[in-house]
This record gives C-alpha cells, structure tokens and sequence, in this order.
C-alpha cells in the first residue's frame, strides 16, 4: 500500500467514525463536470482580430505565452485538463468561431464555423456550453446592444442571438450532451438614466424575439446573466438581477448567477435556495471579486466554499451547472485554469464530506452549540488525503506536484511564442 494509499484509507476511517463514507463523496464528485472557460487562455480576445477589448471588460498582465491561434488555445487547454481529476467541458464564446479566410459577422455566425472545436470536444470527451458576444464589436461600442434604442443595430445583435442558439443546439446535439447557451450583455449607462424603462423594454422584446424557436432540451437549454455594474454602466445596468430574475421565471429559462456580479456584501449562496424554490435549474459562474467584479483566480475561500455547500446541503447539484468565469494575465494562464478549476472541486468534496445528518439532527432539535461546534470541528478533517487519493485515481498529479508539468509546459511551447 502506498503512503498516498495509507494516508486515504486512514482519513476514510476517521470520516467513518462522522457518519462520513468518503468512497461515496468521491463517486458523488466524479459525476461533476465543470465548464471551464476558454477566454482565459487568451486574454478574452477571440479569433475575429479585434483590436481592444469592449464592454466593460478589462485584463491585466502581460504573461508571456497567451494563445494566438484555435490550435494554440486547444493544445493549453489539453495541458489544463489533464492536471485536473474528472471529466469536464468547455465554455466558449461566439468570438472563438473559426472562419478561415472569410470575414463573417456575428449575426452570420453558422455551426460550421465551430466544427473543429465540437470535433475536438467529441475527440476528448468533453461537452461545450457557448455564448453570445455581445462586446468588442462597433455595434457594442456605446455600450448597447439588444436594448439598443436603435432598431437596426438591435436588429444585428438579436440575429446574433438567433445564430448563437442554432450554434449551441448543434453542440448539444452533436455530442449529446446538452449546451447551456448564457446570454450575458454589457448594456447600461455610466451615469444617472433618465429612462430606466425603455431600455428594460427593449431588451424583453429582443430576448422574445431571441428565444422565439424552440429547441429539443436535451440539446440546448438558454441562461440570461444579471450584473450589478459594470465599467462604463456604474450607474444602470439594463439587466440586472430583478430584471432577469423575473424573466426567467416567466418565460422558464435558466437563471446565470455570477459570483462577481453583486454587491460585495451580498451572499451569492444565500440566493440559491431562494430562486431554486421556483427555477428548475441555475446556471452558476464561480470567480472571485477582489473590490469589485474583477474575475480573479478561483480560490479555496469562504465564499465558494459556501456556496459549494449549499450545492450539497440543498441537493441542488443536479439542477446546477457549474461554469468558471475569470480572466487573469498576470501569471501563466495554464496554470489559472488549473488553480480555479481544482479548487472548485475541492470545496464541492469539502462539502461532501461534512457530517451533513448529524448536522441536520442538531438544527431540528434546536442544539446549535453542536451545529457549530461540529461546522468548527470539520474544517480540520482529513479532506485533503481524500483529494489527493482522488487526484491519483483519476490519474492526476496530487497535492502541488501540477506545477511542475505547468512549468515544464511552460518551458517546451509557452515560451517559445512571440
């Protein structure tokens, strides 16, 4: 027996004496699929040559190594995944459309234009959730799109939508496994509207006109993303969270929560139990605001591990899809990946493992000394031995030993790009 092996089979026992199978966490926790997203391996710029990055969307750093080219990006993201245990996916944005020679605009955008990425996800058994970009584009550049007050522009921009879906059903179908296509759009205005309703009518109308097809679900199901505020829409953001909460329970699309996109002092966990009581299912972005909606590297902090928690304790995990979304080019972006996605596997098997009927017993019977002593107890369990066991299984590098492969790649093809 390994030493790996001993240290695992001595945690099971002590998560035994909990009440705690570990085997069964893991089984649980091997059934997850995270979409990872593609705009962190190239700093959100896409394949269409735009020049600057729009919407109120800003990357720092200047890492040596940024994918050039849909090979490039592919290849960094074969690396990512296999440092990371499981079977994931990808979440890709229209901007990565392969188009050869051709220039096609974003409202002629075709399935056959994302073949190599739905043949490469065949090939690696991973599924693909997609996007609409609704940024870096001059029918985005004053700050409107769908709630644009400018009929032809919002017309270009609903026809993107339109393309998009078709795009995302084709995935789904494809590879049968169903793609989340998230409407997520910058619209807003940087200081005091005077009419807050036009545009809030508006993009109902455009959204309607969007969805108007219908789609076997099993291929494609559609999400619309709230945000609080963004860069150049500090004062009004079209869609914010009432406006989508409300349209998604009408009119039964999935609901995007973002872990960026709210008040700092907001608790994105708080809300799942809220909204889940009348959606049938959430479309969650993990990231981590630092001071603002800044989409850092996924970290192991309090708040994903609340909010994987509450995935746990709700039994929401079936009626959740898990997708990262963060953008950092200050350190090695195949690394970020890597970093972001273990750890939100992590605080899922952290959540997994807690000793959840004896805590529901103490809750009932109105014994919230033990609720707490018990919360306090189980942040010292043994739960990284059953990482690292889960890690080799899957055939993964454990505990930090990643990094060396991150550097190695670094080394034999990061470096080597201009």
């Amino acid at each position: 027996m390994s030493n790996l092996e001993q240290r695992y089979s001595l945690a099971k026992e002590q998560f035994a004496e909990w009440g705690v199978e570990a085997d069964a966490a893991l089984a649980k926790l091997s059934q997850v699929a995270i979409s990872m997203h593609c705009w962190q391996g190239d700093d959100v710029t896409g394949f269409e040559g735009a020049d600057e990055l729009g919407g109120g969307l800003a990357v720092t750093g200047s890492y040596p190594g940024k994918a050039r080219t849909p090979d490039e990006l592919r290849a960094d993201l074969d690396q990512a995944y296999s440092l990371i245990p499981g079977d994931h996916r990808l979440n890709l944005h229209a901007c990565y459309a392969e188009t050869g020679d051709a220039k096609v605009e974003r409202d002629g955008l075709k399935p056959e234009h994302f073949a190599a990425w739905i043949d490469w996800a065949k090939a690696n058994n991973h599924g693909l959730d997609f996007n609409p970009t609704y940024f870096s584009h001059p029918n985005a550049d004053d700050g409107f799109t769908l709630s644009h007050p400018d009929e032809g522009i919002r017309r270009f921009w609903v026809d993107h939508g339109i393309a998009c879906r078709e795009i995302g059903a084709a995935m789904g179908a494809a590879l049968g496994s169903v793609c989340v296509n998230n409407i997520w759009i910058p619209d807003g205005y940087k200081d005091l509207p005077i009419d807050r309703r036009g545009p809030r009518e508006r993009l109902a109308g455009s959204l309607d006109a969007i969805l108007a097809k219908t789609f076997d679900k099993s291929h494609l199901l559609d999400a619309v993303e709230s945000k609080l505020f963004g860069i150049g829409s500090e004062s009004y953001v079209v869609g914010s969270h009432e406006f989508y909460l409300g349209y998604a329970l009408k009119n039964g699309t999935v609901l995007c929560l973002d872990a960026g996109h709210f008040h700092p002092t907001e608790l994105l966990a708080d809300k799942l139990s809220s909204v889940f009581q009348y959606l049938d299912r959430v479309l969650l972005h993990v990231s981590r605001g630092v001071r603002w909606d800044s989409d850092h590297v996924v970290l192991l902090t309090d708040e994903l591990n609340a909010l994987a928690q509450e995935l746990v304790r709700g039994d929401y995990l079936g009626r959740t899809h898990i997708g990262l979304d963060f953008f950092d080019a200050s350190i090695n972006r195949v690394a970020a990946w890597v970093i972001g996605t273990r750890a939100t596997l992590k605080s899922l098997l952290r959540a997994m493992l807690e000793p959840i009927d004896r805590l529901m017993v103490a809750e009932r019977e109105g014994d919230f000394t033990t609720r707490l002593a018990l919360l306090e107890e189980a942040k010292q369990m043994p739960w990284g031995a059953v990482w690292d066991y889960y890690c080799e299984q899957n055939n993964t590098p454990s505990s930090d030993s990643w990094l060396a492969e991150v550097k190695r790649y670094e080394t034999d093809v990061l470096a080597k790009r201009n």
